[in-house]
C-alpha cells in the first residue's frame, strides 16, 4: 500500500497539472478573445475543451441547475461554475434564477451558425461522392468489356 506522504504528493501533483491545464485553458481563451476571432471560432475553441463539452451534452437534453452538473458529471462545484461561466461568455448557455438555483440551458443560436457552417461541407462530399459514382460506372464498363 501507499503511505500517507506518497498519496498526499500525488494528489498536489495532480492538482499542479490540473491547475496548469486550467491556466493553459485561461490563457488560451484570453488570447483567443483578444484576437480578430469570429463567433463561430469562440464557440468551437470553448467547446474543444472536454468538461465544458460535456456539460453542453447534459444540456442538450434539458435545462439543468449547477447541482444537477456536478452530480451527473461529478466535477466539483467551482469547477462546473467556471466552464458554465465561460460558455456564458461564448453565448452558449444562459441561466435563469429559480428561488436559489440557478439553471442553465444551451442558447440555439450558436449551434444554429455551427450546423450552417458544417452544412457548406456537404455540397463538397456530395460532389466527391458523385466522382466516385461516376469512375465506378465506368470501372463497371470497363469490367463487363
Amino acid at each position: 500500500m501507499f503511505s500517507s506522504l506518497e498519496v498526499r504528493l500525488y494528489a498536489r501533483k495532480r492538482e499542479r497539472i490540473y491547475f496548469l491545464y486550467i491556466l493553459t485553458c485561461i490563457c488560451t481563451l484570453v488570447y483567443i478573445m483578444c484576437m480578430n476571432t469570429s463567433a463561430m471560432q469562440l464557440t468551437l475553441i470553448t467547446l474543444a475543451e472536454p468538461n465544458r463539452f460535456n456539460i453542453v451534452e447534459l444540456l442538450k437534453k434539458g435545462p439543468r441547475s449547477v447541482g444537477e452538473i456536478v452530480q451527473a458529471l461529478g466535477i466539483s462545484q467551482p469547477h462546473v461554475s467556471r466552464h458554465l461561466r465561460i460558455l456564458g461568455e461564448a453565448g452558449l448557455v444562459r441561466s435563469r434564477s429559480k428561488a436559489q438555483q440557478r439553471i442553465y440551458s444551451l442558447e440555439a443560436r450558436p449551434f444554429q451558425e455551427l450546423d450552417e457552417w458544417f452544412d457548406s461541407f456537404s455540397i463538397l462530399w456530395e460532389e466527391r461522392l458523385d466522382h466516385f459514382e461516376e469512375y465506378m460506372l465506368e470501372y463497371e464498363k470497363k469490367e463487363d468489356l
